[in-house]
């Protein structure tokens, strides 16, 4: 068995995808565990080569409920204490990390993009890995709509938000220009989406946060017109399933968890330097929070454009 640990959100997951393949590729044979919450089951399945999800909140105390792994692969983090949760194993591929006696493995490097992260540990290791294979498969449409644009003002990290009047403000103006707006967000993102919707001048039924499991959401993503949100999962899904988008970053650059930037259908915006009133390209918070709707708008145009050419 060979354990994979990514316990981590929608994003984490998506930017994973070539390294868990490149794995799978690597060891063919082998069943191919990967360590992750519950929750993220829906889109596990749609990673493809996954064997089996073994239900894993973050690091802690070694997930296997039986014999450890011949093989594990901290996708996780840089050590210590993931790479700990990992040393039972017969052999661990992780950054190198001393405290955790760790001392295999390449340097950990801060200012990486995630997904070149774990495809250069990959091949540190001689295990070839491709950072274009970012596509998830398709999952069945149900009952949610399609052509539709997705507006996600929420994150699970607050300070990634751009204001919820600008997301309002955005939303009513694309529907003026005939767009199909939605709203998506989690349960506990249901008072954020109805205040963008009422103040977009939506009706409640285009709010669909609370309402779509992750599967769903997956679904509603792939077979969107368009899809505008932060620096969030739904934004690493839209990037999955090449649908256009436009994503506002604050204030972690794109460069870190944006989209590959040869895929003219995605636009990364992000506020720094004199834009902001900050230095060296960092973005402050104030700064980011002000980027204009304008701003936002003439990406989707030239997002669409670029579709229709």
């Amino acid at each position: 068995m060979i354990l994979v640990l990514r316990a981590l959100g929608v994003g984490d997951l998506a930017t994973a995808v070539p390294a868990l393949r490149a794995v799978r590729a690597g060891y063919p044979d082998e069943e191919l565990v990967l360590a992750a919450p519950a929750w993220l089951g829906p889109l596990v399945g749609l990673v493809g080569g996954v064997d089996r999800l073994l239900a894993t909140d973050g690091p802690g105390p070694p997930p296997w409920p039986g014999p450890p792994p011949e093989l594990a692969v901290n996708l996780h983090g840089r050590g210590p204490q993931s790479h700990r949760t990992l040393a039972g194993a017969g052999r661990l591929l992780a950054f190198r990390c001393p405290p955790a006696g760790h001392l295999d493995g390449p340097d950990w490097r801060d200012d990486e993009h995630e997904v070149d992260r774990w495809c250069r540990l990959l091949d540190w290791y001689g295990i070839p890995a491709d950072r274009t294979d970012l596509a998830l498969r398709r999952p069945a449409s149900g009952r949610m709509p399609a052509g539709v644009t997705v507006v996600h003002p929420g994150s699970k990290v607050e300070a990634k938000r751009w204001p919820a009047d600008r997301f309002a403000t955005l939303a009513g103006r694309l529907a003026g220009r005939g767009h199909r707006v939605v709203v998506t967000g989690s349960t506990g993102e249901r008072e954020l989406a109805a205040r963008v919707a009422a103040g977009a001048g939506l009706p409640a039924s285009a709010v669909l946060a609370g309402r779509t499991d992750l599967g769903e959401l997956a679904a509603l993503v792939a077979a969107a017109r368009l899809v505008v949100s932060g620096d969030t999962g739904v934004g690493h899904l839209a990037t999955a399933y090449r649908t256009p988008s436009v994503l506002i970053f604050g204030p972690v650059p794109p460069a870190r968890w944006g989209p590959p930037p040869d895929r003219p259908w995605h636009r990364a915006l992000w506020a720094s330097g004199e834009d902001c009133g900050g230095s060296s390209g960092v973005a402050t918070a104030s700064g980011w929070a002000a980027l204009p709707v304008d701003r936002v708008l003439a990406a989707v145009d030239e997002v669409e454009e670029t579709v229709r050419v």
